[in-house]
């Protein structure tokens, strides 16, 4: 592809989808081999076009944050992956598995056969569900009043697991627990070390889990798909909870989140300066989880998500969806990828060392005219190759 296609082509992918009334407003960042490219179509709130620079959540994109920030840790030595976590987080130590439902509707609960570690909670292999991807912990969390998780109380958090930790795999809220091992580990909160640890370190000024007034000016509008249209509707994290949210509660930019997708092609390092040591890496992007099945979900919450189908036979790293063939876009086998609830997603290919995010503020999550907007750019992004 002749210089300056790829560029061509992606905005007028990014401008086609929002002209077509598929989008309000997108931004892409990629990265490969010939060189780095951010751009955006439509509008980030009215009167406001929308910019790589503009705000967005990047909800469960925090994952791989975290994890990166776990396994700091663990090269240190100051946490093992498959010790119990529970000697550091007492609730990981008294959690219960839910059973089911008596037939006067009380919770059956039991004690896990063996405890959790951090290994469990990477790979979404601890237990722990969300209320929009499992029928029985949305049940448990109305029916025994359990505040919503963006409340960010720790009380929130406190549910019970669904099977003895390391049996399967279910999408949760793992990760917001590996977040208060970080905080034990570290005694500091997870704020507080990601700063120092992957934000300063990377370059990346304008993610956190708290915005200023610039940032709020420059943040996206949220959209509910409906049979009618996109529907804008209020949206608002907690920025000062009691338990961040270490699983979803992020925002950033594109641009920023392609600096830290650089450090992962990089081994680690992002223009000399190195968060992760190549072999932890590695590490972090083989599978964890051997045969066990990662496929997606049916929705519990259909305003949240709709039904999620990964495909058969995919692989689960630490954080990260691992393809195992290449996909019809492009992206190498054993390639990493995961995204967040207003879907946004990003995927790192370290064997054509390639990367790219794509953000939009749309729910529920899996919307259709998005995946389309996001496999026809990375489609576009493996042709210029």
């Amino acid at each position: 592809m002749p210089e300056g296609q790829m560029e061509t082509e992606l905005d007028q992918i990014l401008g086609e989808a929002v002209d077509r009334g598929d989008l309000i407003g997108a931004a892409v960042a990629v990265s490969t081999p010939r060189g780095a490219y951010a751009g955006a179509a439509g509008q980030r709130s009215e009167g406001a076009a929308m910019t790589p620079d503009t705000i967005v959540w990047i909800a469960s994109m925090t994952k791989a944050v975290t994890a990166v920030a776990a396994m700091q840790l663990v090269e240190q030595g100051l946490v093992e992956l498959d010790a119990p976590c529970g000697d550091l987080v007492p609730y990981l130590a008294d959690v219960e598995v839910l059973d089911g439902f008596s037939d006067g509707g009380e919770p059956l609960l039991r004690p896990p056969k063996r405890p959790v570690t951090l290994r469990h909670l990477l790979t979404h292999t601890a237990g722990f569900g969300y209320d929009f991807t499992d029928a029985r912990i949305a049940r448990y969390v109305a029916e025994q009043g359990v505040p919503s998780t963006i409340d960010g109380s720790t009380a929130s958090y406190e549910q019970p697991i669904l099977f003895d930790p390391g049996d399967r795999w279910a999408y949760g809220i793992n990760i917001d627990w590996a977040g208060q091992v970080i905080e034990a580990v570290t005694k500091t909160r997870l704020d507080e070390y990601l700063r120092s640890a992957i934000f300063d370190p990377l370059g990346l000024d304008d993610t956190g889990f708290r915005r200023d007034a610039d940032r709020r000016d420059r943040t996206a509008d949220m959209y509910l798909r409906t049979p009618d249209g996109l529907v804008q509707i209020p949206f608002e994290l907690n920025e000062d909870p009691e338990f961040l949210m270490a699983g979803g509660g992020l925002y950033g930019t594109v641009v920023d989140y392609l600096r830290f997708l650089r450090m992962m092609l990089g081994g680690g390092e992002l223009e000399g300066t190195r968060v992760l040591t190549a072999e932890t890496v590695r590490t972090m992007a083989a599978n964890h989880v051997g045969d066990l099945i990662v496929s997606g979900w049916q929705t519990a919450n259909p305003v949240l998500s709709n039904d999620v189908d990964f495909g058969t036979g995919q692989q689960f790293g630490l954080s990260f969806l691992i393809n195992h063939e290449t996909t019809p876009e492009g992206r190498a086998a054993g390639s990493l990828m995961w995204g967040g609830l207003a879907n946004i997603y990003y995927w790192i290919d370290l064997t054509s060392e390639v990367a790219g995010v794509f953000a939009t503020q749309i729910l529920p999550f899996f919307d259709g005219p998005a995946l389309d907007t996001w496999r026809a750019l990375e489609r576009t992004v493996y042709t210029s190759l």
